[in-house]
């Protein structure tokens, strides 16, 4: 029964590996929870500081900050938000190719690339294509912290205000529901100035500003450009968790079934064992009676 204390090895394995995928589906579940009420929590910061740059903007026609700006330079640069661990299916695959496709774009148009990676899978897969990392961040653990953000993007927005960038790209995993992740590569600068209207208002503000209206709006839009990558990694790693959950509950339904499969393999295995034995003792038996 050689054959039968293998498949009984095999089934013990595939247990122990089903009682991993089943605790680490739990585990994002949980993190899934919480990783999508910090997600919703940023949004109205986000939206109620959208809607105070555009009404600086409406009030100060006269003034056009850099972010605005269209530059001629014939670099772009692309930040690249992935998870720093696997095991969340296809999610860091598909975010990736939407990378890829964007940097074929851009060479095929004669522009060079400057990338910024948040997140391990990101940053491997950039030096693995050999473009030009100027900054990364990895291990933002399960809570993302804008302070640990603003260092990495700066560079990038710091090229753009200098006039070294022509466009900012943001790629990242927009979070929809739990069964569903988007991937998707947005315009981060120059600022449209369609993503920045207040919608249904026709009316304009009127500011008394401290120390001056340029002043106040250059640090609002810098905030404003922050709190839009903070809300992308945001987005990220709620995608993350639900991309986790799904796949573990995957990898322990077919854990499942592969015991099965195995259990039955084994129980036939025996059942011929056991045939075969019952079928020399016959054959002994009749032999001894010939005799």
């Amino acid at each position: 029964m050689a054959a039968g204390k293998e498949i009984r090895g095999k089934i013990k394995s595939v247990e122990n590996t089903k009682k991993i995928t089943k605790a680490m589906e739990m585990v994002a579940a949980s993190k899934m929870r919480k990783a999508q009420d910090r997600m919703r929590a940023a949004r109205p910061y986000s939206e109620r500081i959208r809607a105070i740059a555009a009404n600086l903007g409406q009030a100060n026609p006269e003034y056009t900050h850099a972010f605005m700006k269209t530059n001629e330079a014939k670099a772009v640069g692309v930040i690249v938000v992935t998870t720093d661990k696997g095991l969340c299916g296809g999610m860091n695959t598909n975010v990736l190719r939407a990378v890829t496709a964007k940097l074929r774009e851009e060479q095929s148009a004669g522009n060079s690339v400057d990338a910024v990676a948040i997140g391990n899978k990101g940053l491997a897969f950039l030096n693995r294509v050999g473009a030009r990392v100027v900054s990364h961040v990895t291990q933002l653990g399960d809570t993302p912290h804008l302070d640990k953000l603003i260092g990495p993007v700066k560079v990038l927005l710091d090229q753009y205000a200098e006039g070294k960038l022509s466009a900012v790209y943001l790629s990242y995993t927009r979070f929809i529901n739990t069964m569903r992740q988007e991937s998707v590569v947005e315009q981060l600068l120059p600022l449209k100035a369609e993503s920045l209207k207040s919608e249904g208002k026709s009316h304009s503000w009127d500011y008394i500003y401290e120390p001056d209206a340029q002043s106040v709006i250059d640090e609002l839009l810098v905030r404003y450009v922050e709190s839009l990558v903070y809300q992308a990694v945001a987005e990220n790693m709620a995608s993350e968790q639900s991309a986790r959950m799904v796949a573990m509950k995957a990898a322990t339904d077919n854990a499942g079934n592969v015991i099965n499969e195995l259990k039955l393999v084994y129980n036939k295995t025996r059942q011929a064992g056991i045939t075969k034995e019952l079928s020399e003792i016959v054959a002994g038996a009749a032999a001894a009676t010939g005799e």
